[in-house]
């Protein structure tokens, strides 16, 4: 097991000063392009009565919208404290509280509490991961049917903002960094736990996948 403790509580830092503006922003907005593009993925791969697991969950809206449309529970687990805080105090002006349960802090640091869920979903979480092959590997270990992403496309453009995201990061004293990882490296990790690719969409910047272990 990796650890990235000192880049967990980094991002955790970062992340809890834009939990209210998420939340207000989806409660105007909605959903972005390339979440529509993972919910529809979702879709055609069935969720109802589906358990589910969150790993950057944020303020909670992909499976809170999943349990409103017919999903059975859902975990939640992010970095954030505050994200946390705004899910739990959404769930509850949802009226889904009996039906969520959530974690605060890093995935890989909480395996062991952690139960196995029939759908797992991670938006746009593979790029605020340095060790992507763990976190993808011990996060489809917690699949049992569903695994759906959504991660920066590999674009010459992206990766050099994100480096340039990465000196800013720096500059102001965090030691939170963004990543491109390569979209073939990250299939073949979730092909090696015996899924199989059943969706892609693609916007400018991100990619949506959704893969499927066969019956």
């Amino acid at each position: 097991m990796t650890c990235c403790c000192p880049h967990s509580r980094s991002g955790g830092r970062l992340f809890s000063r834009f939990a209210r503006s998420y939340r207000k922003r989806f409660s105007k907005k909605g959903f972005e392009p390339s979440q529509k593009n993972l919910l529809a993925g979702i879709e055609q791969a069935a969720y109802k009565q589906a358990t589910i697991l969150e790993i950057g969950s944020g303020v909670g809206h992909l499976h809170m919208h999943l349990l409103e449309q017919g999903a059975a529970s859902a975990t939640g687990i992010d970095l954030a404290e505050d994200m946390i805080k705004e899910a739990h105090e959404w769930a509850r002006d949802r009226g889904l509280a009996d039906r969520v349960n959530y974690i605060q802090g890093d995935f890989i640091e909480h395996l062991a509490d952690i139960e196995a869920a029939d759908i797992t979903l991670l938006d746009k979480v593979v790029c605020c991961y340095p060790d992507a092959n763990t976190l993808v590997h011990r996060s489809v270990e917690k699949t049992k049917r569903v695994y759906a992403l959504s991660y920066p496309r590999y674009r010459w453009f992206i990766r050099a903002a994100m480096g340039f995201g990465a000196i800013m990061l720096k500059l102001i004293g965090s030691s939170f960094r963004p990543y491109a990882h390569n979209p073939e490296a990250i299939q073949n990790w979730i092909e090696e736990e015996g899924f199989e690719k059943a969706y892609e969409a693609k916007t400018f910047i991100w990619l949506s996948q959704v893969y499927v272990k066969p019956e």
